[in-house]
């Protein structure tokens, strides 16, 4: 098989690679709103290494406390999306944790923030370990944007449940206060990251960490504010 590319063939692969983009992210835009807030999350998959798979019970477990105390319809068996999919605009907002290495590719950083900046929204949760390396690929995808702590007067703290001092604390991990830090694309928040809270730790079944009813309530207020607030911005 010859596997040579002519220059003038790989011009227009790499035209038909960017049109395709292109065109995914103009069809998003002009997608009825019903689609738009279609109520579906998915689960980031990532290279690197990272264990984007970490606690499998959690987001099933968020979908039905959310379906049931904020009146969401969520699909209960969320799907698996990965970061260059064109199926990443099928869902208003995506999930990401993990302990580890991440790794994003030149599509990954383009279609992420084409996702992002066309009214997706990403929930990151530091499981522990992640902060390097998330805060290095999320820079790829926007140079010119830092992740700020977000304001406790912020809508996503006072969606259906109210967090007068932000993003509460799951697990201990360094002894250091949890944070809610966010990327703002043009004044909007298009991803929410928190840090030193592991939320989704405390979205997993009881059994995996043991945690107190109490902790695992309030864990899974904030994740429903988040959802809600996804849904509505």
């Amino acid at each position: 098989m010859n596997l040579m590319i002519t220059f003038p063939n790989l011009i227009t692969l790499l035209y038909a690679r960017k049109l395709k983009v292109a065109l995914v992210t103009f069809a998003f835009c002009l997608l009825p709103v019903s689609f738009i807030s279609a109520q579906e999350i998915a689960i980031l998959k990532y290279n690197g290494g990272g264990d984007w798979y970490a606690n499998p019970t959690a987001l099933p477990n968020l979908i039905k406390f959310c379906n049931k105390n904020i009146k969401t319809s969520i699909k209960e068996n969320p799907e698996t999306v990965e970061v260059n999919s064109v199926a990443l605009y099928n869902y208003p907002i995506v999930f990401m944790t993990g302990h580890g290495n991440v790794s994003f590719t030149d599509d990954d950083i383009e279609n992420l923030k084409n996702y992002l900046t066309s009214g997706g929204f990403l929930h990151i949760s530091d499981n522990y370990g992640l902060d390097n390396f998330i805060r290095r690929e999320m820079k790829k995808v926007f140079p010119t944007l830092d992740f700020k702590e977000i304001p406790y007067n912020h809508p996503i703290y006072h969606q259906t449940f109210n967090f007068e001092n932000g993003c509460p604390k799951i697990h201990e991990h360094n002894n250091k206060q949890s944070q809610g830090f966010g990327l703002f694309y043009e004044g909007r928040l298009v991803c929410f990251y928190d840090y030193e809270a592991d939320l989704s730790d405390g979205w997993e079944d009881e059994e995996v960490h043991g945690d107190p009813l109490e902790i695992r309530i309030k864990a899974l207020k904030m994740g429903a504010n988040i959802v809600e607030y996804a849904f509505k911005n």
